[in-house]
């Protein structure tokens, strides 16, 4: 790709008229604007702005990087701008920031946009290059530099006898990744030194060392922010930094690594895995549950849409729910799409509990995820779904932290992280999940279903009020459904309205999340992967899965359960008020749609209701928490 499609002479301002670097921001972010690369200005800035609080951009030399991957961005692209005097931005250096490239990386950002856009910024790294930027005389000349030969890689063939692995790695992997890596390898050039750099970017993981590598490498250097696999390196003299110690101080990397200053890596020792719990914002614990949300999002997405497509074309409504022939083609794409959310719950416990005990945490977190959601393991009629999950991860992470924390003989050494953790920390979540977590669920599914026969011939204002706030809870876990499998069991005796009331309240908890994401959005209370999530869960609620409204309960659960429990009992009330009728076992728009509700009008009315009351306690209760969290800080 030419560098031409990401910047032009429209893009350049050879002399910036701001004075601080939020302004220099705004006047950047402008250009962008007019040259129609950004569809939402504003949104764009606040993108920038949320990007520089996790980790500000202003390197040494009077560089400075803002950047941000935003829906806000039409099109992948560099906005350049040079401050003749330098304005303060609190770089590392403390000298003022001269040179300026604002990157504006769209949401949907290929492989190609995310390698050009380092091949751009790598640039920087060369002083005479830097040095041209700031002597030329207008945008003409700027834009001739910007397209003129880059020769900072020509020498990574070169043959040295010494050879080093670096691995980068920064949260948003657009820019500090690749000026990492690139850093890395001029100055380990210029020590004489061969280097193999891993990118952990936007894009993926790309040039990771071989096992032979690892082994002939004297030292390995690992600049990351994010979660990097340690375990690999057990042995070797093993450097931990942040990436931008990569960036601002390479040289002392390198000869830390090659003078012995490394400490030797023991994988079986209370090691972290990655910087998590030093770096700003969110407390580690967050970040571990973030995640576990984080992989299981494309879980849900893609096992919510194949059963929303299969149910809402291939769906025929029967008294036992909605059915798609057996054998056919939708029952295939059902299949399929029933498998990533089964895959979900083990998912979000495996990756929550290998950001805290690193890989051998993973298996076992899995592992303890599976029989979370199982209720056969331990007699309950239903699983313990995300919460179990999440309960699972945290137990499994911080039991294999403590068994890494023992001295090994060196004999076992070799089997400690492959078989004696994940087979130590798999009998035990086994072992608490199915011998003293198991029985008070299983006993609490029990009392919960007696609890809902006795009051089922009382006040419907209460059993809607009951049946709603279980349905809300856990979005299709074990609260949900023995509301459901309760209502389900009363259709064959002709008390079709305990269905119809809770097919009312069945679509409140993903579509009052669409609907908080739509309204949210300019209120910055979403990131943008919520707002995608935000899309997904309209597809999901609209055929009946409550599950699309999980990955917002599991990352900010203060918020969404409260608002989804309340949301879903007005719904609920109202369809026992309304006396909605469903004759099938399922809910939402779509047996609406089907024709199994008695009261369509009135079922539409009831899900609304609660989707708005939904959307909007969910956005009080974020605005509110977002602004206690900020008065503590």
């Amino acid at each position: 790709m030419n560098l031409e499609n990401f910047f032009s002479k429209k893009l350049i301002k050879a002399s910036l008229e701001a004075r601080t670097k939020e302004g220099i921001i705004k006047e950047l972010s402008e250009l962008l604007y007019q040259d129609n690369k950004l569809n939402d200005k504003n949104a764009f800035i606040k993108a920038v702005f949320e990007r520089e609080e996790e980790m500000p951009t202003s390197l040494e030399d009077g560089i400075a990087i803002p950047h941000a991957k935003s829906a806000a961005v039409k099109e992948a692209s560099v906005a350049i701008g040079i401050s003749k005097d330098g304005i303060a931005s609190g770089s590392l250096d403390g000298k003022p920031s001269k040179i300026f490239f604002l990157i504006a990386t769209p949401e949907n950002s290929n492989d190609l946009h995310i390698k050009t856009l380092s091949k751009i910024t790598s640039k920087l790294l060369d002083k005479s290059f830097r040095e041209a930027l700031l002597n030329a005389k207008d945008e003409e000349a700027i834009f001739q530099l910007m397209n003129s030969e880059d020769s900072s890689n020509k020498f990574i063939e070169t043959k040295f006898d010494k050879f080093l692995i670096g691995v980068t790695g920064c949260p948003t992997g657009v820019a500090h990744t690749y000026l990492a890596a690139n850093s890395l390898k001029i100055t380990a050039h210029e020590a004489g030194v061969n280097i193999k750099v891993e990118t952990n970017g936007s894009i993926g993981v790309e040039d990771s060392p071989t096992e032979e590598e690892i082994n002939r490498a004297e030292a390995i250097i690992v600049a990351c922010d994010k979660q990097v696999d340690l375990d690999r390196f057990n042995g070797k003299r093993v450097i931990i930094t942040g990436v931008k110690e990569a960036i601002d101080r390479p040289k002392k990397l390198i000869e830390d690594a090659l003078t012995g200053n490394a400490p030797v890596y023991n994988a079986s020792k209370n090691n972290n895995s990655s910087n998590l719990e030093t770096s700003k914002g969110k407390s580690g614990l967050y970040k571990y549950l973030m995640n576990g949300v984080s992989y299981m999002i494309p879980f849900v997405v893609v096992g919510g849409i194949l059963i929303a497509l299969s149910l809402a074309i291939g769906g025929k409504p029967t008294p036992s729910g909605l059915q798609i022939p057996e054998g056919s083609f939708w029952n295939q794409i059902l299949n399929v799409g029933v498998t990533g959310f089964t895959l979900m719950i083990p998912i979000l416990a495996g990756f929550i509990a290998y950001a805290i005990g690193d890989r051998a945490a993973l298996a076992p977190g899995m592992i303890g995820g599976w029989i979370a959601n199982n209720g056969s393991f331990y007699g309950a009629q239903a699983g313990t779904g995300f919460i179990g999950a999440i309960i699972a991860g945290f137990i499994v992470g911080y039991l294999v932290k403590w068994i890494k924390s023992f001295k090994f003989p060196n004999i076992i050494q070799p089997l400690v992280p492959i078989m004696i953790i994940p087979l130590s920390a798999s009998l035990a979540i086994a072992f608490i999940f199915i011998f003293i977590i198991g029985a008070p669920i299983s006993s609490l599914m029990l009392a919960l279903q007696n609890t809902l026969t006795s009051l089922s011939s009382g006040s419907l204002v209460v059993i809607g009020l009951i049946i709603g706030l279980m349905q809300g809870f856990d979005m299709g876990g074990p609260f949900g459904k023995v509301a459901f499998m309760f209502s389900v069991g009363l259709i064959a005796s002709g008390q079709t309205q305990f269905m119809g009331a809770q097919a009312c309240a069945i679509p409140v908890a993903p579509l009052g999340m669409a609907l908080a994401t739509l309204l949210g959005k300019k209120m910055n209370l979403f990131n943008e992967e919520e707002l995608a999530n935000g899309k997904a869960a309209l597809a999901m609620g609209l055929v009946g899965i409550s599950e699309g409204a999980i990955p917002f309960a599991a990352s900010d659960p203060l918020a969404v359960i409260p608002a989804n429990m309340i949301g879903s009992a007005v719904a609920c009330i109202l369809g026992f008020l309304f006396g909605v009728r469903d004759t099938v076992a399922h809910g939402g728009p779509i047996v609406v749609l089907l024709g199994a509700i008695n009261k369509p009008l009135q079922a539409i009315i009831a899900m609304l209701a609660g989707i708005i009351v939904t959307a909007l306690v969910t956005l009080a209760l974020k605005k509110l928490l977002t602004k206690k969290s900020k008065t503590l800080i």
